[in-house]
């Protein structure tokens, strides 16, 4: 899966948690992302947090920060 499509997707998850403010949206994206995607998915997107994260909204970084310290 490209990029573009897992910053896209990323992006969505956050802002259905959006409403919920930054402390509890961040922990529910991880989570979902951690549940939900397969670890192919996780790992890429990680590798483009880990080059810079352009594209990601300010609680999704967040929240992916989270799970690469887990």
């Amino acid at each position: 899966m490209s990029p573009d499509r897992l910053i896209y997707m990323a992006n969505q998850i956050g802002k259905f948690f959006q409403s919920q403010g930054h402390d509890k949206a961040v922990p529910g994206i991880a989570e979902h992302i951690r549940k939900f995607w397969d670890p192919r998915m996780r790992s890429a997107i990680l590798a483009h947090l880990d080059q810079g994260g352009t594209g990601l909204d300010p609680d999704v970084r967040d929240a992916l920060a989270t799970l690469k310290q887990a």
